[in-house]
């Protein structure tokens, strides 16, 4: 990353485009446009990250609280350390709970986790998994007369794949699946021994089709980025540049283009609107580390900021001409929130599939399996209870015995024995509902004044229903392909924000 810019040298200027966020969309966005010939302003509410911040390879042990510092992480970060991804290694990338909250009604908790401050948000410590939909998704309301149509059709967006799969880097195997297409793969990882049996299984018991994970992580180098090397924990960064992180692929592509400006720190408060023109001239906001209140301005304003935090923009963008926020002339603004549901799965031992004896050393491969929606699917009987359908991802190998029984040296020795399991969970899609939603809480703002979301949100029949029978479909394959000593995993009580897939809030 280059040297910030000056206050001066950013407020002085009229550029092309404003992208707010860094992430996912707005590193691509920022990437594209500025070599295309446009001058970008790139603002961030979070700070830069170097390689140095990663540590992928340091051990627990050479943490100050060995890892075991929960109480610790949770005095600032309360609701973020309910990540799966928000450990000692990097808690200081996610946002600050206390200066940062959000509200929820009291009967309807949500988890808004993953919340990132750093350049690429969520790319530094999401799961990787990369699928394409399919015209079963988009047009999933003709089918089941639940919600509407994608205003667009798979066949628009296959090209557009295309160019996202060669650049970041897809490992996959394909499958001929028209529920799941097929993508331009990288070589796979590779299946274990214990999932390419449970695949097999599966085909000729059930018909049903177990692939690898689809993990935006590299099996060979592109770009100046090197081949994954297997080393495990990809939420604590990579030095290798080997999975995709916006930070070191599209937003340092935009930078070295000479066209973009990165400016990090920069809590964005309100899209600045021409009261004639009623075109969008910039945005308003609030330096992190100075609280000082900057205003700067573009020709297009694209927010990327997170489902969420682009929609708490629009809302608090208000003015006489738009009293209800910018852009939400229907009402509809802030409406129809979704994210996946999960908490539905089950897992089990094969004794039948036990191999040599575990060693805890070795490869650790940073990715698992995606047993494809099967569910309500075209030419099949509808399945009486619920619509649409879910996935399954999960995997199976063989490691300790960590339940071994004994003391000392036969303790010790029944820790080596090969125990060989295999694990389903389920993410299921939610329907769009008009009163989950977020607004902004009329009396709370966050440490820089700025109005904070009130998020709104609960599972309805349908998503419950799912949720029963991921569990239910999980135990029943397991037993029928040999498992032992199964276990249902159903958290009925799980609220939303789990999934961590917050879509929805701003139609199109």
């Amino acid at each position: 990353m280059t040297a910030q810019p000056t206050t001066a040298t950013v407020a002085g200027r009229t550029f092309d485009v404003i992208v707010v966020g860094s992430g996912a969309s707005g590193g691509w966005a920022a990437k594209r446009l500025s070599e295309a010939g446009l001058q970008v302003l790139l603002l961030e509410a979070g700070r830069p990250l170097a390689d140095a911040d990663h540590r992928e390879h340091v051990s627990a042990h050479d943490l100050p609280y060995r890892n075991r510092s929960e109480a610790i992480i949770r005095r600032t970060r309360p609701k973020q350390k309910d990540c799966y991804a928000c450990r000692e290694f990097n808690y200081d990338w996610f946002a600050n709970d206390i200066d940062e909250p959000y509200t929820t009604p009291v009967d309807q908790p949500f988890a808004w986790m993953g919340r990132m401050r750093v350049v690429g948000g969520r790319t530094n410590v999401w799961g990787r998994q990369s699928y394409r939909f399919a015209d079963l998704d988009f047009k999933a309301a003709s089918r089941d007369g639940h919600g509407e149509d994608w205003p667009l059709a798979y066949a628009d967006l296959a090209p557009y794949y295309e160019i996202v799969e060669d650049y970041v880097g897809i490992t996959g195997i394909n499958e001929g699946s028209e529920v799941l297409p097929d993508g331009r793969f990288h070589p796979p990882m590779g299946l274990s021994c214990v999932e390419h049996a449970v695949r097999s299984r599966l085909r000729t018991q059930f018909g049903r089709t177990l692939t690898l994970g689809r993990s935006a992580n590299l099996t060979r180098p592109i770009n100046g980025r090197q081949a994954c090397h297997y080393c495990g924990p990809c939420e604590h960064g990579c030095v290798t540049h080997s999975y995709f992180n916006a930070a070191f692929t599209t937003v340092a592509d935009a930078v070295r283009s000479g066209r973009t400006t990165l400016v990090t720190g920069a809590m964005v408060a309100q899209v600045r609107v021409d009261p004639q023109t009623r075109k969008a001239t910039g945005v308003t906001y609030v330096d992190r580390t100075t609280r000082a209140v900057r205003e700067v301005r573009a020709r297009v304003v694209i927010l990327a900021a997170q489902a969420l935090e682009s929609t708490r923009i629009l809302l608090n963008s208000r003015s006489r001409q738009d009293p209800a926020g910018l852009g939400n002339s229907s009402g509809v603004l802030g409406k129809y929130l979704m994210d996946h549901i999960s908490g539905g799965g089950a897992a089990a031992e094969f004794p039948d599939l036990a191999g040599r004896p575990a060693s805890p050393d070795g490869p650790r491969r940073p990715n698992g399996i995606y047993l494809i929606r099967f569910r309500n699917l075209p030419g099949q009987p509808s399945q009486p209870g619920f619509v649409r359908g879910y996935g399954y991802q999960g995997g199976g190998s063989t490691g300790l015995r960590a339940n071994a029984p004994g003391f000392g040296a036969a303790f010790k020795a029944g820790l080596r024995e090969p125990s060989t399991s295999f694990s389903f969970g389920g993410f299921g899609e939610c329907l769009a509902y008009e009163d989950n939603q977020v607004t902004l809480d009329p009396d709370v703002v966050d440490a820089w004044g700025i109005p904070v979301p009130r998020i709104a949100m609960r599972w309805r029949d349908n998503e419950l229903a799912l949720r029963r029978d991921m569990a239910e479909q999980a135990a029943e394959m397991l037993d029928a392909m040999g498992g032992r000593n199964i276990q249902v995993r159903l958290s009925e009580k799980q609220s939303p924000g789990y999934g961590i897939h917050e879509v929805g809030t701003a139609r199109m």
